[in-house]
């Protein structure tokens, strides 16, 4: 009987021949990731001290820290966090990536994301590392034990497969193909279960855009997604891993909870309205809407095919009057190459407000937002309050969508500035 991606790397992890699904299991992670935040952070260095009495971590490379929130600093207490987790990473020897962008994007981007590799994080949007075949999970509540035991306790999780075919139409892009997945098949069908994409329809997706779909998958109620690494993204992974580890791959017979496939030539772009993620809807329902603020960037976008495509429909244009539009590149790394390609450049002279990377917009910390108004995002979630007043709303959509309606004020579709 064949084994699933997720079970060969657990089987690794586990130092065991092969595992299956609902095993019990113990397994080493390979990374231990996690970004500073009060409460959280500040509480695992004080109980690794007080209560396990644990003065040094034995093994520092595999860990590393991200100061990718409250960045920058606005006030004394928020500094004091990352003084400590400064204080705490020299001490340890732990790799710490200040400022350099959303930790989930840096991550990948300094060696992290290994194909074949077990990762942890406190935060379930790691699960955007399996887009290079890494098995990367949020375990919220042993990340602590994770950073100071050798193996942590994991139940090798069944998995859902869904192979896609075909091609995206103009104007169509790969988080409107998640979006897609939750419209046909709900909000928790893969709960406490694995997400694998698969089929040729995904090599028809770039690699940044298999990102944006990996990192949502907590609001299919999965754990984590993964996909079986291609030539092209085993290049850019295993030029930058930290770690020599053999990348897998799911065998042919391997067994699956269920089978789906969706054909990405018939997809339409797609809204998110509030007040949940699950509230899909085809864009065609909410053409018109005004809209009063938009925001590109979240550990979900923010990359430079999201750029490029922004840079396209808004170039030689202006922002709608009072519309106030902002763009958040997803790492220096990708802001750097956005200057070098002039995309900084249109985006600005098109009235965008561009910043460094930073969390702080997704979570709404910054460019909140005031009772009765809307906006128009590539964020990670629409809840009430998210992004400001809990009586202001979100509406989801792609990168094009944000970027024409950003130019009208009202939800457009993009197609006919493409």
């Amino acid at each position: 009987m064949g084994k699933t991606i997720t079970e060969k790397i657990l089987a690794r992890a586990s130092g065991l021949p092969d595992v299956s699904a609902g095993q019990e299991v113990l397994a080493t992670p390979d990374f231990v990731l996690a970004y500073d935040w009060p409460g959280q952070t500040d509480v695992m260095f004080r109980e690794m001290r007080d209560q396990l009495g644990i003065a040094r971590i034995a093994e520092p490379e595999r860990i590393g820290f991200f100061i990718d929130h409250m960045v920058p600093s606005v006030t004394p207490q928020e500094e004091e966090t990352h003084i400590g987790t400064r204080k705490w990473c020299s001490e340890n020897g732990v790799d710490l990536f200040e400022k350099r962008g959303i930790g989930h994007q840096v991550a990948s981007e300094v060696g992290f994301a290994v194909p074949g590799a077990f990762a942890v994080h406190f935060d379930g949007h790691v699960s955007q590392l399996g887009a290079f075949g890494a098995f990367a999970v949020g375990l919220r509540r042993n990340v602590l034990e994770a950073m100071v035991r050798k193996q942590v306790p994991i139940k090798v999780p069944a998995t859902v497969r869904i192979d896609l075919e075909g091609e995206l139409p103009k104007g169509v892009m790969a988080r409107d193909v998640f979006h897609h997945i939750v419209r046909l098949l709900g909000p928790s069908f893969c709960r406490f279960q694995v997400l694998e994409l698969g089929g040729e329809g995904i090599e028809n997706i770039s690699t940044e855009g298999l990102q944006t779909i990996t990192g949502l998958a907590m609001f299919t109620g999965a754990l984590t997604a993964i996909i079986n690494p291609s030539p092209e993204r085993l290049a850019y992974a295993l030029t930058r891993a930290r770690k020599q580890i053999e990348p897998q791959y799911s065998d042919a017979d391997a067994v699956y909870a269920q089978r789906h496939r969706i054909s990405l030539d018939t997809l339409e772009p797609i809204v998110v309205a509030p007040p949940s993620p699950a509230n899909t809807r085809l864009l065609s329902e909410h053409a018109g809407l005004e809209v009063h603020t938009g925001y590109l960037g979240s550990c979900a976008s923010g990359r430079l095919e999201e750029l490029r495509v922004a840079a396209q429909i808004l170039k030689g244009r202006r922002v709608h009057q009072g519309f106030s539009l902002h763009i958040v590149p997803t790492s220096h790394e990708i802001m750097a190459a956005a200057a070098r390609e002039g995309l900084i450049e249109t985006l600005v002279e098109a009235g965008a407000f561009v910043s460094s990377s930073s969390c702080d917009f997704c979570y709404g910390r910054i460019a909140t937002m005031a009772a009765g108004q809307r906006a128009v995002s590539t964020g990670t979630l629409n809840v009430r309050g998210r992004m400001g007043s809990i009586d202001s709303e979100i509406y989801l959509c792609n990168a094009a969508t944000l970027a024409a309606s950003a130019l009208n004020g009202r939800i457009i579709d993009p197609r006919p500035y493409l």
